[in-house]
């Protein structure tokens, strides 16, 4: 299976490169806005280009079977005009390129932010494990940011194009949560990140919350992988939305739906762990 990977070298791009790019299955192309040329991913061949670029786009989906859309602007805080071209135009170039080079199938690196609302809701009691919230897809959205919302217009805009056009055929939004660089794959990452910024000391309140937060929301790079190998073996789904997180204890996004469509069977739990890496 050839399969065009976009935003190849961001934190979700990486874990696939790691976890499947030797899987003899798949012909994986790598569409990045820069090639690597030092660093781990230095000897991956790029097709560099802007998904708001359809023309560079249309020419690197040609041929292909699948395209796992990840490339996007990520952050919560961004303004409208940070997230226009990324994440609007571009999810729309990468659906119409799709449709007229007849790829069958998109993956897409949607975000738990399309719900975010309901964790700034019920923060911080949501991160403790005897708090009783699930969310799966059948949920109402409540986006917490553009961000958030340009996500959601990419779900619907996937909906529209599996419903109105002949391809793709099958689409599938994954609502990521919080799958991080292979130095911080645990879910002690955030708190080490904020102690490494001076953002807050080991051991203070704000370290523990961000260690709750993650031990609910941590998607691990193996699980993602294979999430994504799921969705790129199945034949079955038209359209659906499943939540991107690993078997963690507690965890406020449902698994069960991915479970049964499928076939996810995350192998990693943030409540496993009791202290960072050494």
């Amino acid at each position: 299976m050839d399969v065009l990977v976009t935003g190849s070298y961001g934190r979700c791009g990486t874990a696939i490169i790691d976890h499947l790019h030797d899987d003899d299955r798949y012909e994986f192309t790598y569409y990045n806005r820069s090639d690597r040329e030092e660093g781990p991913y230095a000897e991956f061949e790029t097709v560099v280009g802007d998904i708001a670029d359809y023309e560079a786009l249309r020419e690197a989906c040609e041929g292909q079977d699948a395209i796992v859309h990840l490339a996007a602007y990520p952050y919560t805080d961004g303004d409208w005009t940070d997230i226009f071209q990324p994440n609007i135009v571009g999810m729309y170039n990468v659906l119409e390129a799709a449709r007229e080079a007849e790829v069958e199938s998109v993956i897409f690196g949607s975000t738990n932010h399309v719900m975010g609302m309901y964790e700034i809701e019920n923060a911080p009691e949501i991160y403790e494990r005897d708090h009783d919230l699930v969310i799966d897809h059948t949920d109402p959205v409540r986006p917490d940011s553009y961000y958030g919302a340009s996500k959601s217009f990419g779900e619907d805009l996937g909906r529209y194009y599996i419903e109105d056009c002949e391809y793709p055929k099958q689409f599938y939004a994954l609502r990521i949560c919080s799958v991080r660089g292979e130095e911080y794959d645990h879910p002690y990452g955030d708190a080490e990140i904020g102690v490494e910024d001076g953002d807050w000391e080991r051991g203070s309140d704000e370290y523990e919350e961000q260690v709750a937060r993650m031990k609910a929301t941590w998607q691990s790079r193996r699980d993602f992988a294979h999430q994504i190998d799921c969705c790129l073996r199945d034949d079955d789904v038209e359209f659906d939305i499943f939540s991107g997180v690993s078997d963690n204890r507690r965890r406020w996004y449902d698994l069960e739906h991915a479970r049964a469509r499928i076939g996810y069977d995350p192998q990693d739990d943030g409540e496993e762990w009791d202290a960072p890496p050494e």
